[in-house]
């Protein structure tokens, strides 16, 4: 088991149990595979040497998620015939196995992958062959949540609505809408989060990091998102704040991300602490592990460095995530029970 003793060292942090629920499939490549990829491709990037590319991809200039959302034009360039997304889902999976991660829902679009010939149905195929593979190799269990994109027409969102429900019982358990916020209300994809909540199939919804508080009470109200997808501007309204908290809404906070985006002024400045402390269900996640230059276990090591997050809190909220995951009761008690052999159940 592990100890409660003594300060929260990395390598603690490292071996605890972990839950990721936030993470994009095309902001989280290999740097190294990113190149290879491009190279045997013919495809053009900034630079083939894996350390170089990975500080171009870093977004260190952003000043909106609008900017920051710019380098996915180079990851998905690469991203679009079957060996590449196999690969590039294999890896994911791996990198997170490598840190923990016992339990992954990788996010991402297949509308944005058919560039090279591929269909919606064969994109989904490969990047769930990979997941699978990674599951065989090492101890972690993976699911996929599908995205719609804001600034996409509607009629897309629907076409990606009707793919996560005909692939809810191969590997989708949630559908998600992402991309920029502002001027893009979740309102407009009305028809494809009722098509998904009729079929069963919950809602995770980008919302309170592009713009304001509105557009997470559009999210709950309206969406019926049973997750948010950062929710980092919540504190705007504190009647919303009070009916996400009393509805038990946990929000996927992405720390790095939000500072790089300019929605939180520093990591110590990040609302999350007081999320957490009024009882707000919270799970740390990535974002997008090469965009944000990230892994999980640093995303606990800023909550624990620069907002005072214990041992004991970051048992509970790795312990939220499995709790708030997107799997079947008897999976979570399952997954739960073997968290809790090794970490000892939260007080």
């Amino acid at each position: 088991m592990l100890s409660e003793d003594g300060s929260t060292a990395t390598e603690r942090l490292l071996a605890l149990p972990k839950a990721e629920l936030h993470v994009h499939l095309d902001g989280s490549l290999r740097p190294s595979t990113m190149a290879e990829l491009a190279q045997e491709r013919g495809t053009e990037l900034p630079s083939y040497e894996a350390r170089s590319l990975a500080a171009h991809m870093l977004v260190s200039d952003a000043h909106s998620l609008e900017e920051y959302l710019e380098r996915f034009v180079l990851t998905l360039s690469v991203m679009q015939d079957a060996e590449a997304l196999e690969r590039i889902a294999f890896e994911v999976a791996e990198d997170h196995a490598r840190e923990h991660v016992r339990y992954l829902e990788v996010r991402f679009s297949p509308a944005l992958c058919t560039a090279g010939g591929l269909t919606t149905d064969e994109v989904m195929d490969h990047v769930l062959a990979g997941l699978r593979r990674a599951e065989s190799a090492y101890q972690i269990k993976t699911r996929v949540i599908v995205c719609a994109l804001r600034t996409l027409d509607p009629a897309v969102s629907v076409e990606m609505a009707e793919l996560a429900v005909a692939y809810r019982d191969r590997g989708v358990v949630a559908f998600d809408l992402a991309g920029a916020e502002a001027g893009s209300p979740a309102r407009e994809h009305l028809e494809a989060f009722r098509l998904v909540e009729s079929a069963g199939l919950p809602l995770t919804i980008h919302a309170g990091e592009g713009f304001g508080a509105p557009s997470i009470k559009q999210a709950v109200n309206d969406a019926h998102a049973t997750r948010i997808g950062h929710g980092t501007r919540l504190w705007e309204d504190v009647e919303l704040e009070t009916q996400v908290r009393e509805r038990g809404i946990p929000l996927e906070v992405c720390l790095t991300s939000n500072v790089q985006t300019g929605v939180a002024a520093s990591y110590a400045m990040h609302p999350v602490r007081r999320y957490f402390d009024e009882g707000i269900p919270i799970a740390l996640c990535t974002d997008n592990r090469l965009m944000s230059g990230v892994t999980l276990t640093k995303e606990y090591e800023h909550a624990r460095d620069h907002l005072g997050f214990t041992w004991k809190e970051l048992k509970t909220v790795a312990r939220t995530g499995f709790e708030v995951a997107y799997l079947p009761e008897d999976e979570k008690r399952e997954m739960l029970a073997g968290v809790d052999e090794e970490t000892g159940r939260p007080e």
